[in-house]
């Protein structure tokens, strides 16, 4: 039980006192003339006189930060990555860990950090093969990850993200969401690494590992479904008060209240925000060492309350004193960082606690400053709205501007004890947020605000401009790494939805031509079989192989759509076909297939069987209609077909001939390549038949192929042993009712999904070898990977 008012009011009135420091400190200008020579001092070392050659060939070839690996081969080659990476380090020691920099332990482990880190980047900075680009993707994250032994725990907290993603409103920012609570995960996992030591055991390191991502996800997730949500208008008034009166009882009790009924439109959301979160504090509770609960409630308490205080203020209200507007500042921005060192119960460090509480204004103040206009649009109360709107009629204002340059001067000075590197550091950090800024904002809409927050100091604001103009080497590898970040989830979500446009587009146009229409020359003729194969190709499914074919053909080897049309039927028919033999009562004796019964069962077995022929010889005609192409080649894309429907064969004998066997790994890998992998295959082989591509390209596809369809399977097992048969379209449990071997029988659900996204890494790494746009394949393994039907 945690004693709210008492663990407030002590946090509150050191807060105070700091404040009052900052105040004095303020009043007097004393940051001015200190931080004047602490500049003209750290400027020796930032402003470059270039010659005329080096400006003529040196920076013209500078990358944009932007360009991740350009950039930072650009600084290796440069010789400027040691330097780089000694400040980013140190950056992240000094913030996020709470060391002291001139400690001769922290300079150590900062330079190990550094080189280790230098080795990896320079070792990785290899342009895509198929665009050119920069590439920073899943499969290396994973790879990384399986080292570590973590594997699994990086697939589970992709899924939270995914799903976390999936039910916020639209008004929430997913990509800033997932952002902030991959951030926090990095923190907590930082604090964790550290807490180790050299003599720990692989094993006990992976435990750990684990267990801080688990914990950095259950905390992180607290900043959009807490924080983000509370600001934002998803919720009425009247819920946002009984939501946050919910998590108020929580850290007070230490027991989550039950919801009760929510009524309204955001009933759904709450549900599931208000499980997320309570599985979230408990996994916490569960791994809080005995005698650290106590201190972690009342600093998540702490931390929520001065967010409370802060989120119900209101701009329209000219009230406000100079304390109302910093003290929860304060507040918050230190409980934020306190709070991730106390998750994973660490041991307690005065100097850590110290060092944190006086830092956390200065980062909230930098945020606040880069993010003014948008909370000036969202009506929030900042510093610096609040000075922007009021600073005419409320003469006592404090400029948070100055108050920003106090904390720099105090933290260098007073609380880091005149440290070089730590004022070294704190500078490239601050003149980098203005050149960003800056950088954003244009030169003009800079200026104005300058010219508001900087024109009562004009000698000190002289300096720093000139420093924002001139100062070379004050990029960070965190801000390379945010923006990176934030640009691969905005991609990742515009291939998703172009992904998603090309299944219904172009998925809808394949079903359009997939018909087959009666004979009429004798009516004599029966025609059941024309109904019959019809019916199959009318039940939906996903058409897969014929949008590879589609997407490789069009998108990778720019052939006509209507040229490639006969393909694309051949595909599907093939496909369908084989579906209707394996529905069969001498095979899976299946009686749904995609939401509707079987072919056999509408019909009859002989009809089901000659429609299974039907198709087959179907497939093998539409490759003849493929007029706009060379006949040899098309004599080749024949003969590649026909033996792959042989191969096909050969495989679902081999499915059936395993029926009650247990088979090896080895055995049930090349059944599923010859069941799924064969027909992916086809689907992205014959295109670049018919766009006479290279041997080695083709088999960089074949291989892709390969993994891919046994990942198909592998999923598929998944979803037979924990899907949803409304989703699935049919019953579930039908390989252990038919005594199937399948990666789930034989590894376990765990195991299977490891070996799942095993083949998805290789697929993945096969594609580089494509130069080709591989964009829909991508999305599409991502699809395979992630489906729920």
């Amino acid at each position: 039980m945690v004693n709210a008012a008492e663990c407030y009011q002590i946090a509150e009135q050191k807060a105070i006192e700091y404040f009052k420091s900052l105040y004095q400190q303020l009043a007097f200008k004393t940051y001015s003339s200190t931080l004047t020579k602490d500049i003209l001092s750290w400027k020796h070392n930032h402003i470059h006189h270039h010659s005329f050659l080096s400006g003529l060939f040196g920076r013209k070839d500078k990358p944009n930060s932007q360009e991740y690996h350009k950039y930072i081969h650009w600084l290796d080659y440069t010789g400027k990555l040691d330097n780089y990476l000694d400040r980013s380090i140190a950056y992240i020691f000094l913030r996020d860990l709470g060391k002291a920099l001139d400690s001769p332990a922290t300079q150590a482990r900062i330079q190990h950090v550094v080189d280790s880190l230098k080795e990896q980047l320079t070792r990785s900075v290899t342009l895509d093969r198929a665009n050119g680009t920069e590439k920073i993707s899943f499969v290396g994250l994973y790879r990384n990850a399986q080292k570590e032994g973590v594997g699994s725990t990086l697939l589970w907290v992709l899924d939270k993200l995914k799903t976390m993603s999936d039910h916020l409103p639209k008004e929430l920012d997913a990509v800033h969401a997932q952002r902030k609570v991959i951030k926090i995960i990095a923190g907590v996992l930082m604090h964790e690494i550290e807490e180790m030591s050299s003599n720990t055991s692989p094993e006990e390191r992976s435990r750990k590992i684990d267990e801080a991502i688990r914990l950095g996800y259950s905390y992180g997730l607290t900043y959009p479904l807490i924080d983000d949500l509370l600001d934002s208008k998803v919720l009425s008034l009247e819920e946002k008060k009984r939501y946050s009166e919910l998590i108020r009882t929580t850290l007070i009790t230490g027991n989550v209240p039950e919801l009760g009924e929510w009524i309204g439109m955001n009933s759904d959301l709450v549900k599931y925000v208000h499980s997320e979160l309570s599985d979230s504090f408990e996994y916490i509770k569960v791994h809080q060492r005995p005698g650290a609960q106590k201190s972690f409630f009342e600093l998540a308490y702490v931390f929520f309350n001065a967010q409370d205080v802060d989120r119900v203020k209101d701009l329209s209200n000219q009230n406000y004193s100079n304390e109302d507007l910093y003290i929860p500042v304060i507040l918050k921005s230190s409980f934020s960082r306190l709070i991730a060192r106390s998750v994973i119960s660490a041991p307690v460090d005065i100097g850590f606690d110290n060092r944190t509480f006086y830092y956390g204004i200065y980062n909230q103040l930098a945020d606040d400053f880069s993010d003014m206009f948008e909370d000036l649009k969202e009506e929030r109360v900042t510093p610096y709205t609040y000075y922007i709107k009021y600073h005419v009629q409320r003469q006592d204002l404090i400029n948070p501007f100055e108050l920003y340059w106090t904390v720099i001067s105090n933290l260098i000075h007073n609380v880091y004890h005149s440290d070089t590197k730590t004022c070294e550091v704190i500078l490239d950090r601050a003149i980098n947020g203005l050149k960003r800024f800056k950088e954003r904002m244009g030169t003009e809409r800079y200026d104005e605000v300058m010219g508001l927050f900087a024109s009562v100091n004009p000698k000190f604001n002289d300096l720093v401009q000139k420093m924002v103009r001139k100062a070379d080497d004050v990029d960070f590898l965190d801000k390379l790494l945010r923006d990176r970040m934030i640009t691969i989830l905005k991609n990742e979500k515009a291939e998703q939805e172009a992904f998603v446009d090309t299944i219904q587009t172009v998925g809808k146009q394949i079903s359009g031509i997939l018909n087959i229409a009666k004979t009429l020359d004798n009516p004599l003729l029966n025609q059941t079989i024309i109904d019959s194969a019809n019916y199959s190709l009318e039940a939906g499914g996903k058409k897969v192989r014929p949008l590879m074919a589609w997407a490789m053909g069009v998108n990778g080897y720019g052939l006509d759509p209507k040229a490639i049309a006969p393909l694309l039927r051949s595909l599907e028919y093939m496909h369908t076909a084989s579906l209707i033999y394996d529905d069969l009562p001498s095979q899976d004796n299946a009686y749904t297939r995609r939401g509707r019964q079987t072919l056999h069962v509408v019909y009859n077995i002989a009809i089901a069987e000659l429609t299974g022929l039907f198709l087959t010889q179907k497939a093998i005609e539409e490759l003849t209609s493929l007029d706009p192409f060379d006949p040899k080649i098309v004599l080749n894309l024949i003969q590649y077909a026909t033996r792959l429907i042989e191969d096909m064969c050969k495989g679902q004998a081999m499915d059936l001939d395993s029926k009650g066997k247990r088979l090896t790994l080895e055995q049930l890998n090349m059944m599923y390549f010859y069941k799924t992998g064969l027909a992916f295959e086809a689907s992205l082989v014959m295109p670049a038949i018919l766009a006479q591509e290279k041997e080695a390209q083709i088999e960089a596809l074949k291989e892709f192929a390969h993994h891919a369809g046994i990942a198909f399977q592998i999923k598929d097992d998944l979803l037979d042993a924990e899907g949803d048969p409304v989703l699935l379209g049919k019953l579930t449990g039908k390989d252990v009712e038919n005594n199937n071997s399948t990666f789930v029988t034989l590894l376990g659900s765990e195991g299977a999904r490891k070996e799942m996204w095993d083949h998805y890494c290789q697929a993945m790494e096969e594609l580089e070898y494509v130069p080709r746009n591989t964009t829909f394949l991508k999305q599409l393994l991502n699809y395979i990977v992630k489906r729920d039907h």
